[in-house]
This record gives C-alpha cells, structure tokens and sequence, in this order.
C-alpha cells in the first residue's frame, strides 16, 4: 500500500475510534434540543424543570464580555471566563454549590455525555452543552463572554462529564 493511502487509513481508523479526541457537534434531535434566536437559547417544552432553570442562567449573562476570572462570584458578574460562565449556570440550576476553575470540571459528576447537560472539561477551558446547545466563552476568535451557539467545536484534551441523573 503506498505510504499516503496508509496515512489516510490509519487517520480515518483514529477519527472513527475517537483518538483524535472530543467534539461537539450539534445534533438537533426533535424534543430534546433547544433552539437559539437573536443570541438566547429556548429549551424544548419537555426538557426538566433544571434544564429550563439552566438555560435561563445562560441566557442571563448570555453577551456579557470576557474577563480571566470573571463569574466566580456568588452574584451575577459584569464579566465571565469559561469556567466562571459554567459554574454561574450550573449553580444557578441548582447543580452545585461554588465556583470552579476549568480543570476543576474535569472530576465533576459523572463520566461521558448527558442525556441533557454535558461539560466539556480540559485544563484551561471548559464548555457546557445544554439541551443540545453550546453555551461557550469562544472558540472562532480571541475569548469573548459567554454565548450560546449551534457552531460545531473540537474539544481536544477535553472529558466529558454530566451532572448525575442529566
């Protein structure tokens, strides 16, 4: 086999085992996925009482700016980094008590994707996925505040963990 059709085989063989690492993509799944307009997310009706309740803590500080360390406050900040945006969602939805750093997330709840809320958690950035939606502080350009988003994002490095029962 000549050495290029190798190098492709063996990529393919590492992207179908999920070797080359995590990613979000966006799987609309009539139900059970949120819609994003005009920059906030709408959860589907049948979604739990948290995912309503997490979905309306991002759409709060939803467009705010960036700030490294921005959010780890207990009240409602000016400004998030991505672990301060995850930890005021989650908190607000009732899923944890204080903030965290990003590698924090790394260790929180359980292993793998949720059925309704899944992190995306590496040392330096954490992502939420809610309802199917992204709920990020960037990815296409310098770290902006926290947005939702439908845009697919690689999370190489990342675990995926999800609150218990999510």
């Amino acid at each position: 086999m000549p050495r290029i059709a190798l190098l492709l085989a063996l990529a393919a063989i590492l992207l179908l085992s999920g070797c080359g690492g995590p990613s979000y993509h966006f799987k609309p799944v009539p139900g059970r996925t949120g819609v994003v307009r005009q920059g906030y997310a709408f959860p589907p009706e049948e979604a739990p009482p948290v995912v309503h309740a997490a979905i309306a803590a991002g759409n709060r500080i939803s467009g705010l700016p960036y700030r490294r360390g921005g959010g780890h406050a207990r009240e409602i900040d000016t400004a998030y980094d991505c672990s301060g945006a995850v930890s005021y969602v989650l908190r607000e939805a009732g899923l944890m008590e204080s903030s965290m750093p990003s590698k924090g997330f790394r260790r929180y709840g359980e292993a793998g994707e949720g059925e309704w809320i899944s992190i995306y958690a590496k040392s330096g950035h954490v992502f939420l996925v809610v309802a199917g939606l992204r709920f990020d502080t960037g990815w296409t350009r310098a770290p902006e505040g926290p947005r939702w988003s439908t845009l697919d994002r690689p999370a190489k490095g990342a675990v995926i963990r999800h609150p218990r029962g999510l």
